[in-house]
């Protein structure tokens, strides 16, 4: 590993630095890409070690910012995000830090930053997710249709399956379900099933649950839309 592997954009912003420093940068910096799935607090370490290094630099504490959110650790990711926003001027990872404010039991906040005009101007994708906090920060505070409500967007309605398909059915299959609204939940969960193609998430089981079907595992199944 050279740290020729991180992307572009990122290297750009280590341009700033020293080669030999840079280099040793993006080193961690794909180490922590590489380990944030599997081993989030290693993936920690090693943002920590580029933190060291480069802490004016924006990717360098985004990198810290999103490890220490898969790691749970709210507050450490609330402040680095914060400061590659400032530090980049990009308004990226609204979502993330709504997500955090819930993980410290402040779901209010999470609904400031989702009503915020910078939530207004998110991508497609970005925006989704937010919903997907939105709708949790309402069931956080007791208020399960209200989270039904955030997550019916005409994306629900979309034909041709997006990169967010499968993670929008199925939170608004989970937040049908903790409405008691069992027979609608189960259909999205069928329908996030079957938008899953990379297994991500258990929609396949939460709907036999609900149905009251055994999976049954074959060596000639293709995907959870088998069930």
């Amino acid at each position: 590993m050279t740290g020729d592997e991180l992307d572009r954009a990122a290297k750009s912003e280590l341009k700033t630095l020293p080669k030999d420093l840079a280099t040793d940068v993006a080193r961690h910096l794909v180490m922590a890409g590489r380990l944030i799935d599997d081993d989030a607090e290693l993936a920690y370490q090693h943002t920590l070690a580029a933190r060291r290094r480069a802490a004016r630099v924006g990717v360098v504490r985004e990198a810290c910012g999103l490890a220490a959110y898969h790691s749970g650790l709210w507050s450490v990711a609330l402040s680095e995000l914060r400061a590659a926003r400032r530090l980049s001027g990009q308004e990226a990872y609204l979502a993330i830090m709504a997500d955090a404010e819930r993980g410290l039991g402040r779901p209010e906040r999470a609904l400031d930053l989702a009503r915020s005009d910078e939530a207004k101007r998110l991508p497609a994708a970005e925006a989704i997710e937010m919903r997907i906090v939105e709708s949790g920060a309402r069931r956080d505070l007791g208020q399960q249709s209200a989270a039904v409500l955030a997550l019916q967007v005409p994306e629900l309605k979309d034909e041709r399956l997006r990169p967010w398909s499968a993670r929008l059915f199925y939170a608004y299959a989970d937040a049908l379900a903790d409405a008691d609204r069992e027979s609608e939940a189960a259909d999205w969960f069928a329908r996030a099933a079957a938008a899953d193609r990379d297994g991500e998430t258990d929609a396949a089981e939460r709907y036999a649950e609900l149905e009251g079907l055994d999976i049954i595992a074959d060596e000639n199944d293709e995907g959870p839309e088998d069930v």
